[in-house]
């Protein structure tokens, strides 16, 4: 993809957005580590498999790549390690993201995210199901 400015106003995961091999790649390390705390998995799930169809708009692939780079970054407003709190600020970006672009969440990218969900966590690098 193109350098595209994602608008977040957050520099870090504005640059991390506009490489999304790095970003797929660095998911789903994070993701593996903290899914069983996450109360928005499956959303944040959808939005990736969203972000990385190729059907998808660039533009809305750019708005959810950086939610999800902001997710990945390794801090952030509120320390992910803090119980309860920790992931409120990476919940916040991801349902505002979302909000912006929901219309392109289709039912199938949240079958997938369901679908990896009940297999337990998905690989590194996994596609839509």
């Amino acid at each position: 993809m193109p350098s595209t400015n994602t608008g977040a106003g957050f520099g870090p995961a504005d640059r991390l957005a506009q490489d999304p091999e790095s970003v797929r790649r660095r998911f789903w390390i994070k993701f593996k580590k903290v899914v069983a705390r996450l109360p928005f998995a499956e959303d944040l799930l959808a939005a990736y498999y969203c972000a990385f169809d190729r059907q998808t708009p660039r533009h809305v692939q750019a708005a959810l790549l950086g939610a999800i780079a902001y997710f990945i970054l390794p801090f952030d407003f509120i320390p992910d390690m803090l119980p309860v709190l920790g992931f409120t600020d990476d919940a916040a970006v991801l349902a505002t993201a979302i909000r912006m672009v929901a219309s392109h969440i289709t039912p199938e990218h949240r079958d997938a995210a369901r679908a990896a969900l009940k297999r337990g966590v998905p690989e590194e690098g996994a596609s839509q199901a």
